[in-house]
């Protein structure tokens, strides 16, 4: 009799704590965004020449440019991106193919 009590609160433990997994009802989306701008290396003698004149004006004529890169953008217009040193100071100029400086 012993064993048929044990065995009966053995199975209704078992019953009791069984897992209920359900399938997600909702399907989950997953966007992922591509970046769609290339950057180029340029050399600084390749500038065009509106870009060189802006590197070349008040603004900008204590600072000596160490890289250029040419940034273009789907559906935006082509800018490049002057890296630039004045002493221990660094910045990155980003000037448009007009030779206007974008902000």
């Amino acid at each position: 009799m012993k064993n048929l009590i044990l065995g009966a609160a053995i199975l209704a433990f078992a019953g009791v704590s069984t897992v209920k997994a359900s399938e997600v009802s909702t399907p989950v989306a997953i966007i992922a965004q591509q970046d769609s701008s290339t950057k180029t290396p340029v050399k600084i003698e390749e500038l065009p020449d509106a870009v060189k004149s802006t590197l070349s004006g008040d603004q900008y004529k204590d600072w000596a440019p160490t890289g250029a890169f040419k940034i273009t953008e789907a559906n935006k217009p082509t800018y490049y991106q002057v890296d630039a040193k004045k002493g221990e100071e660094t910045a990155s100029i980003k000037i448009g193919e007009d030779g206007v400086v974008i902000q």
